[in-house]
């Protein structure tokens, strides 16, 4: 028992430290920096750790980019709410495709909602000047590309074989 929940936490530091490190490459749409590595990572936890574990990889890779200067408050909304959601439809169902698309659900729609009262509250943003689904489209953009990127890898992972055993070796 406790080295399975050694395991789980150096896979969750090394995939924190991912989303950390990859927050490099992102690109700025409206109020935010759109890190597709973010949602590619969210995938990852979903289906190696579960939801909880991924909410938690989440928020901490959040704090650490707003910490170090590469994102904005936006991190949390933006990752948090797919992180949790594509762990939710894994954990349910076992299945990649509607993973990826609860992921980009999470992310787009309900993290770009709540990202609006975080930007006027947070942000000293003015009602006025952003609409309360302005951050829908950036959320999307960048999590449609975090998820073809782990679409990409956790399929090649499932034709080798590698899925299946990583995941026994963590369950």
């Amino acid at each position: 028992m406790k080295n399975l929940s050694v395991k789980k936490l150096a896979l969750a530091g090394m995939l924190c430290a991912l989303a950390v490190v990859g927050s490099v490459f992102s690109f700025p749409i409206f109020g935010s920096k759109c890190a597709p590595v973010q949602h590619m990572v969210n995938i990852l936890c979903a289906v190696l750790l579960g939801p909880y574990w991924g909410l938690g990889v989440a928020f901490v890779a959040s704090l650490l980019r707003n910490l170090l200067g590469l994102g904005s408050l936006m991190a949390f909304p933006g990752s948090m709410f797919g992180a949790l959601l594509c762990g939710v439809v894994y954990h349910k169902t076992q299945k990649l495709l509607p993973t990826l698309v609860g992921e980009v659900f999470g992310t787009s729609i309900l993290g770009g909602l709540c990202a609006y009262p975080v930007a006027i509250l947070l942000m000293g943003k003015s009602a006025g000047d952003i609409a309360f689904y302005a951050y829908i489209v950036p959320f999307l953009v960048s999590t449609a590309g975090g998820a073809v990127i782990a679409g990409v890898l956790l399929a090649a992972l499932q034709r080798s074989g590698a899925l299946h055993s990583m995941q026994t070796s963590l369950s």
